[in-house]
């Protein structure tokens, strides 16, 4: 693929009101596995953020009156659109941030999903009419959008985060600014392009690059016209986002940190959980907030388990996103794989065996190989912070509610995996799982049919499904006289 001349598709400006507009102040987006600029972008500032807000207001009254059918049209449109233009939009995430190209195929598909379910889902805004139980008039119940909204979203997706937060929005009839991260505005950028082209109305969507994303933010959540926050990154920034909120008691929804489980009881079928372990681990490289993050593994079956993910783990061939021979990328950037490197060396010292990798090649470029980690003790940090990375810390338990507390013994409470063969302990530990989504014998659970979020400090709020258009609804109750 000639990777320049996609790059030159590009836009590099801002995109407010379905226009791209240049800036004399830019910032470089790196190559992850050089370490190399790829290409220029405007830096937005407070000022671009206030323009965008204006135009998503000028328009939010004809977007919220545009009818459901007709907005789930675009909605269908604009997944067609995606689709047809897979390749090239794989191709670029992986430049900017470093997956493998069939990890890249794979987010295009699961992130136009969204606009395809959210297509369907705008003709299915609902409400009740009632009489009261007095018998003194009627009860109508309705939903309306709840207005422009602001989304700040990760570079480990850089296409999903954005895509499963506009598709509710804009069924709902919301107009959206977007922040990309500063790592991987090029996606959104193009996908704010694409969508132009699908029959997007001018001014529902504004994307805003920038190298100073609080300057950014606090003028949008400053102004009095923001409705609604939505963000995806760490629990730390997400806080912060909240309590900045509450001025102004914006709607919010949090999808924030992970610390995800990853049990296999004493009944599991061995083979299965290794093929799930490698999924849950490594999608994604291990940048996923679902991600496997600690491995939990009945001692009768530790071993075997143990022996066999090493033979997955050490032929995971490290390389260049683009090579379609590679199967593990870069890592987003040289804060990422010190952090890694730290949290390796951390359980090592505390005396984790490693098994295969843990050491990382000499650059150009992050890389950090398929990593496990065996025998991990419990003071370890890798097993209480999310690593982020392909790295797999193994540790035993030998009864049940042993397992479940370990599971358990986190502020986090996003994904979790479970394996076992009864149906009985698989809806017993589910159900004991503290955790917003639990995976009984498979190693990925997205799905933009169902309802993705977390609970304790991995947030609140829902994305997908049926439940995930809520977020962008106000309940309007309309008491109506006998």
């Amino acid at each position: 693929m000639d990777t320049s001349a996609l790059l030159k598709s590009v836009p590099t400006g801002l995109w407010i009101g379905g226009e791209e507009l240049t800036r004399k102040s830019t910032f470089d987006v790196l190559d992850p596995s050089s370490d190399e600029p790829l290409i220029s972008v405007a830096d937005a500032t407070a000022e671009d953020a206030v323009a965008a807000l204006d135009a998503a207001c000028a328009v939010q009254a004809e977007w919220a009156a545009t009818a459901p059918r007709k907005r789930g049209e675009i909605l269908r449109s604009v997944f067609e659109t995606i689709t047809d233009r897979a390749d090239d939009i794989a191709a670029l995430m992986t430049l900017e941030m470093g997956k493998v190209v069939a990890e890249s195929k794979g987010e295009v598909t699961y992130g136009a999903e969204f606009f395809r379910w959210f297509a369907e889902e705008a003709v299915r805004i609902g409400g009740r009419y009632t009489p009261s139980p007095a018998g003194t008039g009627r009860i109508i119940v309705t939903k309306q959008p709840v207005g422009p909204c602001y989304a700040i979203t990760p570079w480990n997706f850089p296409l999903a985060m954005g895509t499963r937060k506009m598709g509710p929005a804009f069924a709902a009839g919301c107009t959206m600014i977007v922040k990309p991260a500063q790592e991987t505005p090029l996606t959104m950028l193009y996908l704010a392009k694409l969508m132009d082209e699908a029959g997007l109305p001018k001014g529902v969507l504004s994307v805003l690059p920038t190298s100073d994303p609080g300057a950014v933010t606090s003028a949008l959540i400053d102004d009095g016209r923001l409705r609604k926050l939505t963000f995806t990154g760490s629990t730390g920034v997400g806080k912060a986002l909240v309590k900045q909120s509450s001025d102004k008691l914006l709607r919010t929804s949090m999808e924030l940190g992970g610390n995800a489980p990853f049990i296999v009881f004493d009944d599991a079928d061995v083979d299965a959980a290794v093929d799930g372990a490698m999924l849950a681990k490594m999608r994604n490289g291990g940048e996923a907030c679902t991600a496997a993050n600690r491995f939990h593994v009945a001692n009768s079956v530790r071993a075997e388990f143990t022996e066999k993910l090493v033979k997955r783990m050490s032929e995971v061939k490290l390389g260049n996103g683009l090579d379609e021979s590679s199967t593990l990328g870069p890592l987003i950037n040289q804060k990422q794989l010190d952090k890694v490197t730290e949290l390796v060396s951390d359980a090592v010292s505390r005396g984790a065996t490693v098994e295969v990798g843990g050491v990382a090649p000499d650059g150009p470029g992050n890389f950090y190989p398929a990593t496990v980690l065996a025998d991990v003790p419990t003071d370890a940090r890798i097993l209480k912070e999310e690593v982020f990375g392909p790295v797999a810390p193994i540790t035993g338990f030998d009864t049940e509610e042993e397992g479940i507390a370990a599971a358990n013994d986190t502020e986090y409470g996003l994904a979790a995996y479970v394996y076992t063969q009864s149906l009985d302990r698989a809806l017993r530990v589910a159900e004991a799982i503290e955790s917003g989504m639990v995976g009984v014998n498979r190693g990925v659970i997205s799905d933009a049919a169902a309802p993705f979020g977390g609970i304790k400090e991995s947030g609140f709020g829902r994305e997908g499904g049926t439940e995930g258009i809520e977020e962008y609804l106000d309940t309007k109750y309309i008491a109506l006289t006998k």
